[in-house]
């Protein structure tokens, strides 16, 4: 009998390793489908920050400055 050793478990592993990272990519993408697009039409950036989550951000935040402070008065 011919034995295809380790070689062929390895392939047959890397195989099956790639399809279950290529459908929890699937799942991750389904599951936030609908608020990624809302953010991409409104010009928000979105980091992915793990399975089914993301960071949204607007960059007009980065427009934003403190106001300057009012001395306050003393009566």
């Amino acid at each position: 009998m011919y034995s295809q050793g380790t070689k062929g478990l390895s392939r047959r592993k890397s195989r099956v390793l790639t399809r279950l990272q290529e459908l929890l990519a699937w799942a991750d993408r389904e599951i936030c489908m609908e608020p990624d697009e809302f953010a991409y039409r409104r010009g928000w950036t979105v980091t992915r920050t793990g399975f089914g989550s993301r960071r949204y951000r607007d960059p007009r935040f980065d427009l934003l400055k403190i106001p300057p402070r009012v001395p306050e008065e003393v009566s």
